[in-house]
């Protein structure tokens, strides 16, 4: 059979996530339309009987303004390290951009390096998401353009190229063909069934931050962490951390309603009997914070 790693990047609130997800066929990674949503490197796995897939979830590339963000950005850049493919993602609704541009150059980058250490060479595979959205001219447009980009820099030798829709799983097949295609011959690195090594409280606590992330005010998503603090089944502790005591009463809704209405939307993800206890404080500049950053798992 065949096994291997693929790293799914791009920048922010192009549908990695989506595609993930849409990739394994479960959730595996938390979505939502704030760009940024990921915060850490989440493997879901494929099992199909010819192969196996480790898809690697990864932060946007971004430019980075807080030490939380450069720890992203961070995260993002070594989740190229040690894959056998990357799947690049661009939004077909919008003009490939420095954004784009900057992770392109970044894995060519990678790749060039990997070529004077070696054997074990990244395959690259460009995948034009959201063509649900896009008219057929804009993605003929965006494939053009990110193809003329990869040449620019480059790339262009082996480089394929996969219009999707990771909302509606358009195109997506042929895109988990080529990813298998790409890799070499080895054992299935996880058992059959798996379908994610995310540990528990941290899939719990990125499930109250997804939910957090759907009631919250523009200027509070990138203020709002989760961690798991106590698990003592059923009866699981989550603590929400905000950076100023104005963002804890928004979190918490008045009367306790957006507490509530979080803590209802993770416990229908859990198993029953689950006992969701959430709590907010207020952890002034935590993203600046290398200790808080640390506690954090970031």
């Amino acid at each position: 059979m065949k096994s291997g790693f693929a790293a799914v990047v791009g920048r922010p609130n192009v549908g990695k996530s989506t595609l993930v997800n849409r990739l394994v066929g479960t959730k595996v990674s938390i979505v939502s339309a704030r760009p940024n949503t990921t915060r850490h490197r989440v493997r879901g796995i494929v099992h199909r009987p010819d192969a196996q897939v480790v898809v690697v979830d990864t932060p946007g590339f971004h430019r980075p303004r807080t030490a939380l963000g450069e720890r992203l950005v961070e995260a993002a850049g070594a989740s190229l390290d040690d894959v056998d493919v990357v799947v690049v993602v661009v939004d077909a609704t919008a003009a490939v951009g420095p954004g784009d541009r900057n992770v392109l150059s970044r894995v060519l980058s990678e790749g060039s390096n990997q070529r004077r250490q070696g054997p074990g060479v990244a395959g690259l595979l460009v995948a034009v998401n959201k063509v649900d959205r896009a008219g057929r001219r804009q993605v003929l447009e965006r494939l053009t353009e990110v193809s003329a980009t990869v040449d620019e820099l480059g790339g262009g030798a082996g480089v394929e190229y996969f219009p999707v829709s990771a909302r509606t799983g358009e195109g997506v097949d042929v895109l988990l063909d080529a990813v298998v295609a790409s890799l070499p011959e080895g054992p299935a690195y996880y058992p059959a069934g798996t379908i994610t090594d995310t540990p528990e409280s941290l899939r719990v606590a990125e499930l109250v931050r997804e939910q957090l992330l759907r009631h919250a005010r523009e200027e509070l998503p990138h203020s709002i962490a989760c961690r798991v603090t106590d698990w003592e089944w059923p009866v699981i502790r989550c603590e929400i951390l905000v950076e100023r005591d104005s963002q804890k009463g928004i979190v918490i809704g008045k009367g306790g309603e957006v507490l509530k209405a979080v803590g209802s939307a993770v416990r229908r993800e859990l198993p029953p009997g689950a006992y969701l206890e959430l709590r907010v404080r207020v952890e002034k500049r935590w993203q600046q914070r290398p200790e808080v950053l640390d506690r954090l798992g970031y």
